[in-house]
């Protein structure tokens, strides 16, 4: 073999592992972004209980320091325990619903019900909703709270858990 055609052969090869290492480097990094798109929308539904735990919490406690401040009996007394019985009934509500839907088979599901509106958004984990899911779980929010079909928000939110 003459030395032009080694030179020829050596620096294919060294251009050829050039583009496998750069092909290497852009496989690599399109796989790591997936991988973060997907775990930040499986944390979507921990992250979203987590942050509707913590803003209840805080509407708890001040509706408690406004029923401290009245007598029992008195006008706004009433008024912020019926608010408080309200809030922990729509909280049980939800976790009511969330585990009944997941029992119709998904894998995760957050309810969030309107404090002011008969509204009631669902978001479930799926990467497609079909009419029979959807179907369901209109049927089950009218027989376990008597929602009318106008009021139910069905989102799917896909995650891979």
């Amino acid at each position: 073999m003459t030395k032009k055609k080694k030179i020829i052969i050596m620096s294919s090869l060294v251009l050829l592992l050039a583009v496998t290492a750069v092909l290497n480097v852009l496989l690599v990094t399109n796989k790591t972004s997936a991988n973060a798109d997907s775990t930040q929308t499986a944390n979507y539904f921990s992250s979203y209980r987590a942050e509707r735990t913590s803003k209840r919490s805080e509407e708890l406690l001040q509706i408690d320091s406004v029923i401290e401040l009245y007598e029992a009996g008195s006008e706004k007394y009433n008024q912020a325990v019926d608010m408080k019985l309200k809030i922990v009934g729509i909280m049980e509500n939800e976790l009511v619903i969330e585990t009944m839907i997941k029992s119709l088979g998904f894998s995760e599901a957050v309810v969030s019900i309107g404090m002011d509106s008969d509204n009631v958004n669902v978001f479930v984990n799926t990467d497609e909703l079909d009419k029979t899911s959807a179907l369901s779980i209109y049927n089950l929010l009218r027989n376990e709270m008597g929602i009318a079909a106008t009021n139910i928000i069905i989102m799917p939110v896909y995650t891979q858990i």
